[in-house]
């Protein structure tokens, strides 16, 4: 598993640096899989250059060419059984990596000048490596797919712990929240649907591209930049009214308007894969006005009155009055990706973190902004519960040790896999590297 984390933080970068200064060789070879001098060289200098290594010099290039070993028998599996990855998912995640690095710099010309050489030259020194690691990521997953915990094996993993090197758990808390946002009039909503359907037509007349429309009007800035794709997603990762738009078209077939929680939506299929779907979009916001702000505020004002005056309990009225489809059901109560409802601070962000700052558990805020999904929307919050920081037990933090057994058993599973393939696959590892400390016996026959 630390092998993965490593390749995935570096090598992207590594690999779009100059090559010059390495004479080049076949250091190793996994079934039909080689490694190279340079592959190991370069990422050892990336790591001294940005990390500022200076010691344990052999012992991190030992790792890095231990690691592309398991890179390398990872792939040659991934041929045995026919895993892949499309052109059109490794451009996804190319851009979506060019995007993040953009953002770290500043600007493509800063980007530019600091790998000393064109966009489209990075991505072309990048893409055979972004291909690799999603076939090898999509390969570790396969053979760990089937690792399952159960709460038995949970107790006992407990158990046997030393509980004097048992982990401190930040402080987190439990938040409820009722979300009001602002009525659109019908007025607005047909101005958006006109000018929609004007891209339509445009568009199917031959007019204009979607993806130029996408980037020139798109008010979704992270799908905007590149002509509105979203890359390969399944059903759940969208909301209902997209999801089943977008599944229902063919590729280079265009949607009818879509209405969703977000805003109005072009979608256009770019390509089909089992069960994910790569779609562009161009989505348009009705605008609110400050009446309807207002009216919002006003509204949330009442029903903090109706709780504070004990005639409904926060729960209730989150089930009758949220508009927010997650939590409403729930009471109001916000969890993380993973289902969780406790919250660290740092999955506390923007507004919301502004008004758990101010509150005690039990207490109410006053009505506030929340923008930070893009929509504009008004809500009140409440503390239910406050955790504070403490030594990790089995009676709080049951998900913390269920997923740290669950990663044990990964690697368990990741181990035997290894030592299996070693067994059955050609390898010849060059004699210049014959005395490397490997973590993994079995690479030297």
């Amino acid at each position: 598993m630390r092998y993965l984390s490593l390749v995935v933080l570096l090598f992207i970068v590594t690999y779009t640096t100059a090559q010059n200064n390495v004479v080049d060789k076949i250091v190793a070879i996994v079934g039909e899989e080689i490694v190279l001098k340079s592959d190991i060289e370069n990422e050892l200098l990336h790591m001294q250059q940005n990390q500022g290594m200076t010691t344990n010099i052999l012992n991190m290039r030992d790792q890095i060419f231990e690691e592309k070993l398991i890179q390398k028998l990872l792939l040659a599996q991934a041929k045995v059984d026919s895993i892949t990855v499309t052109d059109d998912e490794v451009e996804n995640q190319l851009n979506s990596q060019l995007d993040f690095y953009i953002q770290q710099t500043g600007s493509q010309e800063q980007l530019e000048r600091y790998f000393g050489k064109p966009l489209e030259d990075i991505k072309n020194d990048m893409r055979p490596y972004m291909r690799d690691n999603m076939i090898t990521q999509r390969m570790q997953a396969k053979i760990m797919e089937n690792v399952r915990v159960t709460p038995s094996e949970v107790r006992l993993f407990y158990k046997k712990l030393n509980k004097d090197s048992l982990p401190d758990i930040p402080a987190k808390y439990e938040i409820q929240q009722i979300v009001i946002k602002p009525r659109i009039t019908d007025v607005e909503k047909e101005r958006v649907r006109t000018r929609l359907r004007e891209f339509r037509e445009q568009i199917l007349n031959g007019e204009q591209t979607f993806n130029t429309l996408a980037v020139l009007y798109s008010e979704d800035p992270g799908s905007a930049v590149r002509g509105g794709e979203l890359g390969y997603k399944t059903k759940n990762d969208f909301v209902p009214e997209f999801s089943e738009a977008a599944f229902s078209l063919k590729p280079g077939k265009i949607s009818k308007i879509i209405e969703t929680e977000y805003g109005f939506h072009l979608i256009q299929c770019i390509d089909r894969q089992g069960d994910r779907v790569n779609v562009r979009h161009i989505l348009l916001r009705p605008k609110i006005s400050e009446e309807e702000r207002e009216e919002a505020i006003h509204i949330l004002d009442t029903i903090t009155d109706y709780i504070k005056n004990q005639e409904l309990p926060f729960e209730v009225a989150a089930q009758y009055y949220s508009m927010d489809k997650k939590t409403r059901a729930n009471g109001g109560l916000i969890a993380d990706e993973n289902a969780d409802s406790k919250l660290s601070r740092d999955k506390i962000r923007d507004a919301m973190a502004i008004q758990v700052s101010k509150l005690k558990t039990g207490e109410i805020s006053e009505p506030f902004l929340d923008n930070s999904l893009g929509n504009e929307e008004y809500k009140i919050i409440k503390i239910k519960a406050f955790y504070p920081e403490h030594k990790a037990n089995l009676e709080d933090d049951w998900s913390s040790f269920e997923e740290m057994l669950k990663r044990q058993k990964q690697q368990e599973v990741f181990l035997k896999w290894i030592r299996e393939k070693q067994e059955n696959t050609y390898i010849h590892v060059d004699e210049s590297y014959k005395d490397v400390k490997f973590v993994y016996d079995g690479w030297i026959k």
